[in-house]
């Protein structure tokens, strides 16, 4: 870590379903020892200086999920619908392993449940951890799992992954793809977003349908945010971000984090780990463009996907920072990225 890097505070990652993925496998590890495999670790988020994020509750549609889910894409399999028990049993799990984190670090990691707990974590140097459910399978018809789950500390939440449970429909995972891929909100998830708003829980639109989005647009007072997507101008990706809805997320006031996945930064789509920090850069620069300087941050998907090898992890962060700099991006500018305007709209949306 250099000097210069500020504090980064992160959007979204996948490291509690990795480490309880790996339980009894070779690649079972502590969150407090450093690996050379996976995204993130305590020892390799103080050496990036990353002070938390958001951290997902992601239930996977197959068990044996492989790893790597630049493969997993293509298997329809991994993508099949989840009974809501099943989905909050296995959440229960994934909480039960933030919690565990916490208690174990014996106050160096902090799960919080407001934007001041983050501000004051990050202030005396201590780690982070935000709930966020991607996908709410765990929630019942009657929300009465909302209620549990929100005592527990969640305090984002996508209504959907990148399938259809009974609150909307998910895109696919598919290149050269526009997000206008399916069905908008149920009357039930309609019901979700008046209740997320309601409680001060952020509305992630990331994987759900351009329909879906436009019907929270729609119904939602609080800031439009997408956690981890990138600019379907520059990569056609289903997952990606059109103009228009940009316009409408800057219109909101919202937050647009980067994915670090290559598949959503790269024109030709592929997972080639042989992708320069250049084209986050080019990412970053046409959404401060759209959205302005408080609308970016970052949204890594850190334990869920094939990242740029120059980054490697969470250590590699500084050589993010510096590809910012080197491109004309401003300190102020930078630190905004980097923490700020996650904490920003947070405040905003009563969190």
């Amino acid at each position: 870590m250099t000097a210069s890097t500020p504090k980064i505070f992160d959007g979204h990652n996948d490291t509690l379903l990795k480490l309880v993925m790996h339980r009894g496998t070779k690649k079972e590890r502590s969150f407090f020892e450093r690996v050379d495999y996976d995204h993130i670790d305590l020892p390799r988020a103080k050496e990036g200086n990353l002070c938390g994020g958001f951290f997902a509750l992601w239930v996977p549609s197959q068990r044996d999920l492989k790893a790597d889910m630049g493969t997993a894409h293509d298997d329809p399999s991994n993508f099949s619908c989840v009974p809501q028990e099943t989905a909050l049993a296995y959440t229960s799990q994934l909480i039960s392993q933030a919690v565990q984190i916490e208690r174990a670090a014996k106050g160096e990691v902090i799960l919080c449940r407001s934007t001041r707990e983050i501000r004051e974590t990050a202030a005396q140097d201590k780690f982070a951890i935000l709930l966020h459910m991607e996908g709410a399978e765990a929630i019942d018809p009657d929300f009465a799992a909302l209620d549990m789950l929100y005592e527990a500390g969640l305090r984002s939440i996508g209504p959907v992954w990148s399938r259809q449970n009974i609150f909307a429909d998910g895109v696919p995972m598919r290149f050269n793809s526009s997000p206008d891929t399916g069905s908008g909100l149920t009357e039930k998830g309609r019901e979700l977003v008046r209740r997320c708003n309601d409680m001060g829980v952020m509305l992630d639109m990331s994987h759900i349908t351009e329909k879906g989005f436009w019907d929270v647009a729609a119904l939602s007072t609080k800031p439009l945010v997408a956690t981890h997507s990138n600019v379907h101008a520059i990569c056609p990706h289903a997952r990606n971000l059109t103009d228009k809805q940009l316009a409408a997320i800057a219109e909101s006031k919202g937050v647009v984090g980067i994915n670090f996945a290559v598949s959503f930064l790269r024109e030709d789509g592929s997972w080639s780990a042989d992708t320069p920090l250049d084209i986050i850069v080019r990412h970053a620069a046409y959404l401060v463009e759209k959205l302005g300087e408080d609308g970016v941050a970052l949204g890594s998907d850190f334990d869920g996907c094939r990242v740029p090898k120059d980054l490697k992890d969470a250590s590699g962060l500084p050589r993010l920072i510096d590809a910012l700099r080197a491109a004309g991006f401003g300190e102020e500018l930078i630190e905004k990225i980097a923490h700020k305007n996650w904490w920003s709209v947070l405040e905003r949306t009563g969190i």
